[in-house]
């Protein structure tokens, strides 16, 4: 058994009607290069098979600890059966990739099922030019973006031919029975204890920096309690104040109050080289780029529905935390910067300037938090009250002033082809979570030559979210412009 840290459990305890705490990856496939040139569900499910050995948390499930008094465990699944999890379907011709965002919005719309392990993959027949699509659907309580992408690498091979697994399967043995509900009681009375253990190590490094901490900074008053610690820490320890942060105030938009049960998805392709020609143009960072882009694209959705506010939006742009020796332990190690998103700045090139300059300074002061803070921060609230705490906070902001306005984030992937059961990988898209008071999430993932974009929004809140996409293009093609105005 494996228990789920504080910050796992709160991708659980966000959960509702209206929210869903899991991550997904849309692949576009090119069968042709496949065995037979063509993939179908049994190599799909094959592939899986023979390499769960590699994938723990595929046979991971929930065990709830009763009254939650304590964090939940992962146990392996007794049952599991790869046929549940791993599943195929087409979409409505012609398989267009609007047809196909549709059908993946209904899919990640959908709860996992926690009487199993939380996970599902879809093999998508019906694509234009013969390809077929893969979406991978996982908890976030079981991975972070990092080792969702070390889990999807082990499904993935580097040539068609297969053969990058080389460990055997260990021997099988029955999976432990999962323990009684005594049992688990008995763990919860005995997690009490060590829930004070950790509250009160983690608040030396939590209330000092209570601005930087998204769920409890958004509870009135924290931030001044959090300022105030600091200037008090500093004193006594005679050292320097953190980096200032910029007091952002994120206004409200359309998208930044409740959201509903319904999502909205929407993908596209950059090319990697154009980015990184602005890049090299302006001396920044290809990150750098990928914000500035974005906050043109949101720009002119703003302008088009009248809502630019004069002031910059502010982004939440996760962050590993996870070090070299933490790779493949799986669960979460993130933290997340908050940064102005200049889109009340008309002109690209001093967009993208004050964008590097912002992102460089949250750069800075990420640095100089614990990197433990995410973690630490969790441990504030007692696991009984964890879920219901987590869901009033949501609902404050999206009442009230939001924590942020939207996320963007920016995946880096290999620039070599992959291959799925010999089928050569063309595109990976992100599709990520949205919540109340953030109803709108931007993330890209950088593969071979080009960057590939993934938008999750609420359906009811942003219903022509495949705008964005035609603007981000519009917003790289100015920058290259004024780079080179001859051009």
């Amino acid at each position: 058994m494996r228990q789920l840290t504080a910050l796992d459990a709160q991708f659980l305890a966000m959960e509702s009607p209206t929210h869903t705490g899991h991550v997904s990856m849309l692949l576009i496939l090119d069968p042709s290069t496949a065995h037979a040139g063509a993939i179908d569900l049994a190599d799909l499910q094959q592939v899986v098979a023979d390499r769960l050995h590699l994938l723990p948390p595929f046979r991971w499930k929930l065990q709830e600890v009763p009254l939650g008094m304590d964090y939940p465990y992962w146990i392996d699944d007794p049952d599991f059966d790869v046929e549940y999890h791993v599943r195929d379907l087409a979409v409505p011709q012609p398989g267009t990739d609007e047809k196909l965002a549709e059908v993946v919005a209904r899919i990640v719309a959908r709860p996992l099922d926690r009487s199993r392990p939380l996970w599902e993959l879809y093999l998508i027949h019906g694509l234009a030019d013969g390809h077929v699509a893969m979406l991978t659907k996982i908890h976030h309580a079981a991975v972070d973006g990092v080792s969702g992408v070390e889990l999807l690498s082990i499904l993935l091979d580097s040539s068609p031919t297969g053969g990058d697994v080389h460990h055997e399967p260990s021997s099988e043995s029955e999976p432990e029975r999962p323990p009684s509900q005594l049992a688990m009681l008995g763990r919860g009375l005995l997690g009490t204890p060590r829930y004070w253990a950790r509250a009160m190590k983690a608040t030396p490094s939590t209330i000092p920096n209570l601005t930087d901490v998204p769920l409890l900074g958004a509870i009135p008053g924290a931030k001044s309690l959090g300022r105030t610690a600091t200037r008090i820490s500093s004193t006594f320890r005679r050292e320097p104040l953190l980096l200032e942060q910029t007091a952002l105030e994120p206004p409200r938009t359309s998208f930044n109050g409740r959201v509903s049960a319904h999502r909205r998805v929407a993908i596209g392709r950059m090319a990697l080289a154009d980015a990184k020609a602005v890049k090299n143009a302006n001396s920044c960072t290809l990150n750098d780029v990928i914000v500035a882009v974005c906050a043109g694209a949101v720009r002119r959705w703003l302008i088009e529905h009248d809502e630019l506010p004069d002031v910059p939006l502010v982004v939440e742009i996760p962050v590993s935390v996870r070090t070299a020796e933490q790779a493949g332990t799986f669960g979460n190690r993130v933290g997340v910067m908050t940064a102005p998103l200049y889109t009340n700045e008309p002109d690209p090139t001093t967009r993208l300037r004050r964008t590097s300059e912002s992102l460089r300074s949250a750069k800075e002061r990420h640095r100089a938090l614990p990197a433990s803070l995410m973690q630490d921060s969790s441990e504030m609230i007692h696991p009984a009250l964890f879920a219901q705490a987590t869901r009033a906070v949501f609902a404050l902001t999206a009442n009230g002033t939001p924590i942020w306005n939207l996320v963007v984030s920016n995946v880096p992937g290999p620039r070599t082809p992959l291959y799925l059961a010999g089928a050569t990988v063309e595109a990976v898209h992100p599709v990520s979570v949205i919540s109340d008071g953030i109803g709108l999430n931007i993330t890209v993932f950088s593969y071979c030559d080009h960057i590939d974009i993934g938008i999750v929004v609420d359906r009811e809140q942003m219903p022509d979210a495949w705008k964005l996409i035609e603007w981000m293009h519009e917003s790289l093609d100015e920058l290259q412009l004024q780079d080179n105005p001859s051009g």
